[in-house]
């Protein structure tokens, strides 16, 4: 019988069945972060519980550290120190890998571990945070968890976990010049909504996928969760298989007949499917509270809950662009890689921002991204065009009370969120490409990349 890759993964994995309708699915990887992790660890050690296997386990540096160059040992966060040296303490007491705040290879959890070859076509990959979705990209079933699941998943190897449905979005065709898995992901989000992938794990396919870079599809499967899914993902390929090659944590051999078979069979069939044509898809931008509230660059704000207008401060029938921004950001799980800050930085060099602009930051997403970035100059690039360049870390993704924004501001910004203050107390964030980001920034309002391309 035809099977999709995600039955392939589930059957791989199921241990066994529980009561309510669950299983028990083998966990092949757990990610940590400084925010959840030690709390996660030192439950389990008040239990006299330990890791099952540590090698299995890692953790990383990210949520709240500084990201201010020459940046110390911690965090602007109040409070948040606490956080780092427990996290710290209990990784070594356990046994764990973890990538410290001035680890060559610190860096955003999703960032770095595809990086490292942490995650790999086919396995099992949890982490207590909703993005996790990200590493689907490499054909992995990854997903979001909660603190007290992580503990049971390092504790015993496995998880309960009620079997989603299985749904396929296809995206015919390619996408135009100017337009970017960001893009896609945004249009897809606002033609089916916030909760259109509720209840199913995704798998991302078609012409206008498998026409991606890695980076590209980890951008596309990273909103899965605010499309509602629980998680999304890409049949691995080639393309895959070369990006992973080498890593530290991958297997020398990239033939392994199992990873050959990791694609939905012809015939095989899905709960739920939908299909977009790539071609047609725009520069998209958010204009209200929720990322399912976004239009094309060219579009106008549509009818909406009149408290979403009153605080985005956006009536209908305004056109997005045009609109004042303050605040221009690149950063984020989405959208700092180093392809990302490539194609930000082709638009800037030579030209400078808006004098409005009172604030303009660059995050990569990991210090091997950092380091990239500056062997070929891009640093100087952002900095030229009055652009702040920052060390690696989640930053001003979401506000957790150490630096932000002032309050306020009208914020441009590559991230995945633009719910009420998420960037800060009364920001108003619209979400966009690097590109769009980069290009309001040059103009001081919300802009079309595509008319500062090269």
């Amino acid at each position: 019988m035809p099977q999709t890759l995600f039955d392939k993964i589930w059957n791989a994995h199921h241990v066994a069945d529980t009561a309510a309708e669950a299983a028990l699915i083998a966990i092949d990887r757990v990610f940590l972060h400084e925010r959840t992790g030690a709390a996660a660890l030192g439950r389990m050690a008040e239990m006299g519980r330990t890791v099952r296997d540590p090698a299995r386990v890692f953790a990383v540096m990210d949520h709240i550290v500084d990201t201010r160059l020459g940046r110390g040992d911690g965090t602007l966060v109040k409070g948040g120190q606490a956080f780092i040296t427990e996290t710290r303490a209990a990784c070594e007491a356990a046994g764990i890998t973890l990538f410290d705040v001035n680890d060559r290879d610190q860096g955003i959890v999703h960032v770095i571990s595809p990086e490292l070859g942490v995650v790999l076509p086919g396995c099992t990959l949890v982490a207590p945070d909703s993005h996790t979705c990200t590493q689907g990209a490499f054909g992995a079933l990854a997903w979001g968890i909660g603190s007290s699941e992580a503990e049971h998943a390092m504790a015993t190897g496995t998880l309960r976990l009620a079997r989603p449905g299985s749904m396929r979005v296809t995206f015919d065709k390619v996408l135009a010049a100017g337009v970017t898995a960001k893009d896609m992901a945004l249009h897809l989000i606002a033609a089916h909504g916030a909760g259109g992938g509720a209840g199913h794990a995704v798998e991302f396919a078609g012409n206008g996928v498998l026409a991606l870079d890695m980076e590209a599809r980890m951008a596309l499967c990273n909103m899965a969760t605010e499309f509602g899914a629980m998680a999304g993902f890409v049949a691995p390929d080639a393309t895959a298989f070369a990006y992973l090659s080498g890593r530290r944590y991958a297997p020398e051999d990239f033939d392994a007949p199992y990873w050959q078979t990791l694609h939905s069979d012809e015939g095989a069939r899905f709960d739920a499917e939908i299909r977009i044509d790539a071609s047609d898809i725009r520069p998209m931008v958010s204009w209200g509270t929720s990322p399912e509230q976004a239009i094309p660059i060219d579009g106008v704000v549509p009818e909406g809950p009149a408290k979403v207008h009153d605080y985005i401060a956006l009536p209908p029938g305004a056109r997005i662009a045009g609109t004042p921004v303050d605040v221009a950001f690149i950063g984020s799980c989405t959208n700092a890689r180093i392809s990302d800050l490539r194609r930000a930085a082709a638009l800037l060099e030579g030209r400078s921002i808006a004098p409005s602009i009172r604030t303009a930051m660059v995050v990569p997403g990991s210090m091997a991204v950092k380091r990239q970035a500056e062997a070929e100059g891009l640093d100087r690039i952002f900095t030229q065009a009055g652009f702040e360049w920052r060390m690696s870390g989640c930053s001003l993704c979401f506000y957790a009370g150490g630096e932000g924004f002032a309050p306020g501001s009208r914020t441009i910004s590559s991230t995945n969120r633009n719910f009420e203050g998420r960037q800060g107390p009364g920001i108003r964030t619209h979400i966009a490409s690097p590109e769009t980001v980069a290009a309001s920034a040059l103009a001081g309002c919300i802009a079309d990349p595509r008319k500062y391309a090269r």
